[in-house]
């Protein structure tokens, strides 16, 4: 899924006045410039291959990509390349003259609402925002999550219906667990209805639920859990360790801590496991990133826990989970590390 990286914006212009409006831009963010080699000079990239296939490939690998020409070009550029709002990347429309800014693709998730505000206000533009919530001055489900770094289970029709009703009118409590109040404090939740004890609900017709907890007490109404990713897992284990051996690990210990799978943020190691296999199907499977770390940078962290001298001389470290997850949370770790059949894992929260 999609978030807007301004190291990973592409800029495309065509005229003269195109150009002189991205040098007007570039202050703004980083972004890589792309123009035809007739009219190329310092700052601005040749398109490679003609500008359909520049803009294939800036589809394929920027999280934004900004036209600055007439929409009609950029939609009939992009249409062959538009496949899903929750992978696209987000795609904003300028004209030469800098008076509007539209978001074009991937309003929400994608964040092309947020960056069309945000560029029409470098060049005192109107923005141009039509996803049906933000017309309305309402939060939506899936910029939520975006914000959040959430996921959940049947997101996607998820989104569909909570906007929905959203924007007819109806009433969606959002809750959220204590370690996440402030988290989604910071958010946009407009249109939605605080609650603050799932025991005393008001009257509503769904609830969303922010919560890395498992489990849910039942409810006499639609829920909708909405998992921010939080929780890392550091883990240490012996070579050619099986890939099903650290899936059922994980998950006990995820269990244990009464922890949604869904919960997860990413897997930690050493640097010396940065090829195990089992790590990286492990990481794969999950969705996560697989993050890995030198000797040096574990050993700063190492008095923390336990250390076994048979690890200190086969990886340079007397331990790698609990000093893995120490760095991947910033020492914010929870429970008790297991150590099992030569695999340890420890888990840590991170905000």
């Amino acid at each position: 899924m999609n978030t807007v990286k301004p190291e990973s914006i592409a800029l495309f212009c065509l005229t003269p006045g195109g150009m002189a409006l991205a040098e007007r831009l570039k202050p703004a963010l980083p972004m890589t410039c792309f123009t035809s080699e007739k009219l190329q000079r310092e700052g601005f990239a040749p398109f490679e291959g003609g500008f359909a296939q520049t803009l294939r490939e800036a589809f394929s690998h920027s999280s934004a990509v900004i036209f600055i020409g007439a929409t009609g070009i950029a939609v009939r550029v992009i249409a062959p390349l538009v496949n899903d709002k929750f992978f696209d990347p987000a795609v904003i429309v300028i004209d030469e003259r800098g008076q509007h800014v539209i978001s074009l693709l991937s309003g929400h998730y994608g964040g092309a609402n947020a960056l069309a505000r945000y560029l029409a206000g470098v060049l005192d533009a109107d923005p141009v925002i039509t996803t049906a919530t933000d017309v309305n001055e309402l939060a939506a489900l899936d910029m939520l999550a975006s914000q959040l770094d959430a996921r959940m289970d049947g997101f996607r029709p998820a989104v569909k219906t909570i906007n929905h009703m959203l924007v007819s009118g109806k009433r969606i409590g959002l809750w959220c667990d204590a370690p996440m109040r402030e988290d989604v404090a910071g958010c946009d939740t407009r249109g939605f209805i605080t609650v603050a004890d799932l025991d005393a609900l008001p009257e509503l017709d769904a609830l969303v639920c922010v919560t890395t907890q498992a489990e849910l007490p039942a409810l006499s109404l639609p829920v909708y859990k909405l998992v921010p990713r939080r929780v890392v897992a550091g883990i240490g284990c012996r070579r050619d360790t099986p890939f099903a051996l650290l899936s059922l690990l994980l998950q006990r210990q995820l269990h244990a801590h009464a922890f949604d799978p869904l919960a997860l943020r990413a897997v930690g190691s050493i640097t010396l496991k940065q090829d195990e296999q089992g790590l990286v199907q492990l990481a794969q499977s999950l969705h996560v990133p697989f993050e890995v770390f030198s000797a040096d940078m574990l050993r700063q962290h190492e008095h923390h826990f336990p250390a076994s001298e048979f690890v200190r001389q086969t990886a340079g470290v007397g331990s790698v989970s609990g000093p893995a997850a120490w760095l991947m949370s910033q020492g914010q770790l929870v429970g008790e590390t297991l150590r099992e059949q030569g695999v340890t894992i420890t888990l840590g929260v991170s905000h």
